[in-house]
């Protein structure tokens, strides 16, 4: 295999989606797995549709999720420029090549009249397609004489150049995922390849990046097969057959529940997000990103991975080393993947229980939010020890450690009906000065004092520990109720459950 080159080459019309992030990450580990070169190529010669930030959005997520690239607009490289339109200059050439070559053609059709052609079909339940039958009767460049071609674009009539699709050709083509792709050309539209504004449309300017790059393997989304034909066929008009990228095109991330491809309704509707990173829309609307709604970008990456991919074994958590050495397209489905919101929580839980110092950090910073001390990183380290395996997101870490800083403001009334008997409060009075003579309050000490008292005064233990609980963070939840009792200290532990007894009315 020669030098292998692959690019990410997304489109900066709004925020990343996660299905552009695994294709990003597929390219990624397929380059690494090779030792070869991963690059990012910013798409933008649809200037109708560019939206301001999301280009810097685009890079900001891939470094967010640990998906360096050696080239980009950011980083330079030596087959820059690495925004399209930076490079709108070098593909007119190409455009006039395919002209004389007889492989495209100019058209003067203004939208009016191709609007009037679509609606005229559809009135006899047909659709309109340019292609190698409609073209013989339109305005364009195989149709008039030279002398009037020459004449309208000298009299500056728009005009757009495209592609002179074969005639009922079959266009056989391998893909590294689907294998034999077998395209005929009768079923195939000639599409714009470059504009009279000296802009080039996404198919033109793919196809000549990606020769001018030297990219030996295209691995894009599964909506891009229908434009592997022309692509190949624009490489054969070009003569560049011999250099040629090898194709792959990966299955759809699919909607948890129903049919058809993940969306960003999906998410709103199902509470998840779908874009990596928070993005705010020019019209101020607001859609969750995975990093600020609590997710670790080790743990958005391994889930990804395994949407659409397969190890061939029952692992399932993977650092990305792991990832790199196992990857290759010979294991990626053809097949959808459906999303799974629970097994992203999942596996964002498996990762969240080895990263201590984020939590602490994570706790330092609410403290901070919320005016309380944070420096005290003994007592930070040991509620995070306590609390690390109940946490889900990120985000979970002050709803599970709240208590130890706050005392209970309400009481869990289901508890209270339930273990609230006619002789706890008297019990828990008794319990309150057992705790504020006790010389060593730590959790083990306290555990076995209220045992001994549990059995000489002939109590139910559940009701008791559920009740001290109760007393100490107002419900059912939380970390084991002494070690709770020895971080809050003595005299707050008291306090709670004295204000619990005088609160709590049956």
């Amino acid at each position: 295999m020669s030098k292998v080159r692959v690019r990410f080459a997304p489109s900066p019309t709004g925020p990343l989606h996660i299905g552009g992030v695994r294709t990003a990450l597929f390219n990624y580990l397929f380059a690494k797995k090779h030792g070869g070169d991963f690059l990012l190529r910013i798409e933008d010669t649809d200037q109708t549709r560019y939206v301001p930030g999301a280009e810097q959005y685009i890079m900001d997520s891939l470094k967010w999720c640990g998906l360096p690239y050696s080239e980009g607009p950011d980083v330079g490289g030596t087959y820059g420029p690495y925004r399209q339109s930076e490079r709108k200059a070098i593909y007119k050439q190409y455009a006039d090549q395919l002209l004389t070559s007889g492989n495209a053609y100019y058209a003067f059709d203004t939208a009016e009249e191709l609007d009037k052609l679509r609606l005229e079909h559809e009135s006899n339940k047909q659709v309109f397609v340019y292609n190698f039958e409609s073209r013989k009767h339109l305005r364009n460049s195989l149709t008039l004489s030279e002398n009037e071609v020459k004449a309208l674009i000298d009299a500056n009539v728009h005009y757009v150049i495209r592609f002179k699709m074969p005639e009922n050709f079959d266009v056989v083509m391998h893909d590294e995922i689907r294998g034999q792709v077998t395209f005929n050309t009768k079923e195939l539209d000639d599409k714009v390849l470059y504009k009279s504004d000296g802009l080039p449309t996404y198919h033109l300017a793919n196809v000549v990046d990606d020769h001018l790059m030297e990219i030996s393997h295209v691995i894009r989304g599964e909506e891009w097969l229908s434009s592997m034909p022309l692509h190949v066929l624009l490489y054969k008009a070009f003569d560049w057959q011999a250099t040629m990228p090898k194709f792959a095109h990966l299955p759809l991330i699919l909607k948890p529940v129903g049919q058809g491809k993940l969306s960003k309704r999906d998410g709103d509707k199902m509470g998840f997000p779908v874009f990596p990173l928070r993005w705010v829309a020019e019209n101020g609307e607001e859609s969750s990103g995975y990093r600020e709604s609590g997710y670790l970008p080790e743990a958005v990456i391994n889930m990804l991975a395994l949407l659409g991919w397969n190890p061939g074994t029952d692992q399932e958590i993977f650092t990305i080393d792991e990832l790199i050495q196992l990857f290759t397209l010979e294991r990626v489905g053809k097949s959808g993947s459906k999303f799974d919101p629970e097994k992203a929580k999942w596996f964002n839980h498996q990762y969240i229980t080895n990263k201590l110092n984020q939590i602490v950090a994570k706790l330092e910073e609410e403290l901070k939010a919320k005016g309380y001390d944070s420096s005290n990183s003994v007592k930070n380290n040991k509620i995070v020890s306590l609390i690390k395996e109940r946490l889900v997101l990120l985000n979970d870490v002050w709803s599970q450690s709240s208590y130890f800083f706050e005392a209970p403001t309400s009481y869990d009334a289901v508890v209270i009906k339930k273990r609230w008997k006619a002789e706890i409060p008297v019990a828990l009075t008794e319990i309150a000065t057992l705790f504020q003579n006790a010389g060593d309050f730590s959790s083990s000490v306290l555990q076995d004092m209220i045992k001994d008292f549990i059995g000489a005064k002939q109590l139910n233990p559940a009701e008791v520990f559920n009740c001290i609980r109760l007393c100490l963070v107002g419900g059912s939840f939380g970390a084991h109720i002494f070690d709770i009792a020895e971080i809050i200290g003595k005299e707050e532990t008291v306090a709670r459950i004295h204000k619990a007894v005088k609160e709590i009315v049956l």
